[in-house]
């Protein structure tokens, strides 16, 4: 078997798709979705995809190493991305190959159902419990939201009242036997979210994400771990194991890697073996299309490690498109009791409409990440 072409689509609403082809007649599928930059990670794929033209592409490990390492300047988002769909697309295709879904080929399924939350939305208390109260009759038993909007870098008492009643909401909803994790979304400075954590935590959050931004010095993140008993998660804008493991060594509880931005498959579950060592639980990031959710799920039923898995089914970025819009067989996705089963289906485990992929392909503009502003007309984080 040879590679014989490397495609990519930018679908709506804000999605990359890759798809690898063989001499043979098979292919594989995956996503390199770099949310507001799909059409830069698309040249990338383009290039990285020129050594692989007439490859077998049976050796993935040895393609991985080469796309991350051959480049002089190696890491960041956007290569990561890049290499992550072609990654994914190499697993789906082995699996095809050899007539076994991937997990089997990640040392086989260690549980039978994974369990899944999804995004809710929100600005008062009462948006907040009627979507809450949705999530949970469409079968879900866990739910995100985001505690704040743009916040300064001290937040006024009105603020955090906004936050912690909002929070309440969702709890008041779930009751003691679901879950809520709140994401900061590295709005909230590190001495503000110090100050709001203790707040939160007769809430019973399951975790609060990425409470201070990259980029932050890991000892604020490590102190913020020490000051609270709520579990921090993080890890939707680090891409490696290199970057996670100040942030493990710091304390997080919780990983989340994203298996369209972090190298794909291969150093997901990479990441995942990582923070078993301290103890820590995998949570994929995962607010993309169908394919990359198709690639966590396949990590994550051969992860033993794993907390909870994230899907966008209904998110608000999904105005133009939904989560299953490209997927032949949408049963394979379903959720019932908060969790998705375990797939048997070779490969990633789901069917792409090529046909629809195309035809939204065509007429597809890349998606921009909104840009905020304080009210003194300064940079907000979004």
């Amino acid at each position: 078997m040879r590679i014989t072409a490397v495609e990519t689509f930018q679908v709506p609403p804000r999605w990359l798709f890759v798809k690898v082809s063989t001499d043979d007649g098979l292919a594989g599928w995956g996503e390199a979705t770099l949310e507001g930059n799909t059409d830069v990670v698309r040249a990338a794929v383009t290039a990285l995809a020129e050594p692989l033209i007439g490859a077998d592409p049976a050796p993935i490990e040895a393609h991985w190493q080469t796309m991350t390492k051959s480049g002089f300047y190696r890491g960041g988002p956007v290569l990561s991305s890049a290499v992550a769909g072609i990654d994914q697309a190499l697993w789906d295709l082995a699996g095809k190959a050899l007539g076994v879904p991937v997990h089997r080929l990640l040392g086989g399924p260690v549980r039978d159902r994974v369990r899944v939350y999804g995004w809710v939305g929100g600005d008062d208390p009462s948006e907040v419990a009627d979507a809450v109260a949705a999530a949970t009759a469409a079968g879900l038993t866990a739910v995100k939201m985001n505690a704040c909007g743009r916040l300064p870098h001290l937040a006024p008492p009105a603020d955090t009242d906004a936050i912690l009643r909002r929070a309440a909401a969702a709890r008041e909803v779930l009751g003691p036997g679901r879950d809520v994790a709140l994401d900061f979304h590295g709005r909230v400075s590190a001495p503000e979210a110090r100050r709001l954590l203790p707040l939160l935590e007769p809430l019973h959050p399951l975790f609060v994400e990425e409470p201070v931004r990259p980029g932050v010095d890991p000892s604020a993140l490590a102190r913020l771990v020490a000051g609270s008993s709520t579990p921090i998660a993080t890890g939707e804008r680090l891409f490696s194991r290199a970057e996670f493991l100040p942030v493990l060594q710091a304390g997080v509880g919780v990983v989340q890697p994203d298996v369209a931005h972090a190298g794909g498959i291969s150093e997901v579950r990479r990441i995942a073996a990582l923070a078993e060592t301290f103890d820590a639980a995998l949570a994929p990031h995962c607010p993309l299309g169908p394919l990359a959710l198709a690639a966590c799920l396949q990590v994550g039923f051969a992860t033993p490690n794993l907390l909870i898995q994230e899907q966008s089914l209904g998110i608000h970025y999904n105005v133009d498109s939904d989560l299953l819009d490209y997927v032949v067989d949408r049963s394979v996705l379903a959720f019932a009791d908060g969790h998705i089963a375990r797939p048997d289906r070779p490969g990633l485990g789901i069917e792409v409409d090529e046909a629809a992929v195309r035809a939204a392909d065509a007429r597809s503009t890349a998606w921009r990440t909104p840009v905020w502003r304080h009210g003194d007309g300064s940079f907000a984080e979004w």
